[in-house]
């Protein structure tokens, strides 16, 4: 097939059905000149002659039918593979979409997933990233977009779809003196010990997950690093340390030694954003934000 070439093997497999060069010139839109042409060149390629041609009649030699049996099902298949190709292309190209995400994604999420799945079979491909690096596998276009914290300053970087806000949560062990309360006020944070994110993270978003001081200016203790929502959660089990996280990703990681905690007096609430490469804007994904709008909004009215 690497030698092959396909207007060639279009030829005589058309030629092999009609038996008739006029015939096969009118279907393929050559003349027929041009289909003895590529019927010869095939020969030429191959080193054995394909068809018998007479003034009366057209008919393949025992070899070109044998040829030509085998090489239908591969032509076919070639056909096959550009029309999903080129249907995939009217769609926007992207036949999966990778996303990214924190911990874990919630259930609004995943419906909305799966709701665009169905209506534009394209794949999805989820898999969590770093705590620490929210953005890079988008960057570096190992992923398609992200849904993760913002804010997202990058100029790279576009926010297709900004979430609800939702409460921001401190994450304490069941047997931290805070845990009973239910709630805790942000000038409290100061008594603690935050988790901070590790990884390549801007310096902005890091503060927002770990911020350095409390609004009234006391230093905040930041001692230990992680790398995943799931190793912090772990630590603060421990009892020695808080971490702050949105609520949604606190509703999806339930554990019976951690307690969450509404965080008041915080100047932003907590949102999550769908977020993607500005030059790699797929149509995909501009759907997909356009269905979460629409899934969101009618949950609202």
């Amino acid at each position: 097939m690497s030698e092959a070439n396909v207007q060639e093997l279009e030829c005589l497999l058309t030629l092999a059905e009609e038996l008739h060069f006029g015939r096969t010139a009118g279907r393929l839109g050559y003349s027929q000149s041009r289909v003895s042409q590529l019927v010869a060149g095939l020969e030429r390629r191959i080193g054995m002659r394909l068809v018998e041609r007479t003034s009366r009649r057209v008919e393949l030699t025992r070899f070109g039918a044998q040829f030509v049996d085998e090489a239908r099902p591969a032509y076919e298949a070639l056909n096959a593979v550009y029309a999903r190709a080129r249907e995939r292309a009217l769609r926007g190209g992207l036949q999966e979409l990778r996303i990214g995400f924190h911990g874990s994604v919630y259930e609004e999420v995943t419906e909305a997933f799966r709701l665009f799945r169905e209506r534009y079979e394209v794949t999805m491909v989820l898999s969590e990233i770093p705590w620490g690096s929210p953005f890079s596998a988008v960057l570096d276009g190992r992923l398609d977009a992200v849904v993760v914290e913002l804010p997202a300053r990058e100029p790279e970087l576009t926010v297709g779809f900004r979430f609800p806000p939702q409460d921001q949560l401190l994450a304490v062990a069941a047997s931290h003196a805070l845990a009973a309360a239910g709630r805790v006020h942000v000038e409290e944070l100061a008594g603690l010990d935050l988790l901070r994110p590790i990884g390549d993270a801007p310096a902005y978003w890091t503060a927002a997950r770990t911020p350095p001081t409390t609004p009234a200016g006391v230093p905040i203790r930041s001692s230990t690093g992680i790398a995943t929502v799931q190793e912090g959660l772990v630590v603060v089990a421990g009892g020695e340390h808080g971490m702050l996280l949105c609520r949604p990703m606190a509703a999806s990681v339930v554990r019976s030694d951690v307690r969450y905690l509404v965080v008041d007096g915080l100047d932003e609430p907590s949102q999550l954003g769908l977020i993607w490469h500005t030059d790699r804007a797929a149509p995909q994904l501009v759907e997909l934000a356009g269905l979460l709008r629409e899934s969101y909004f009618r949950r609202a009215v």
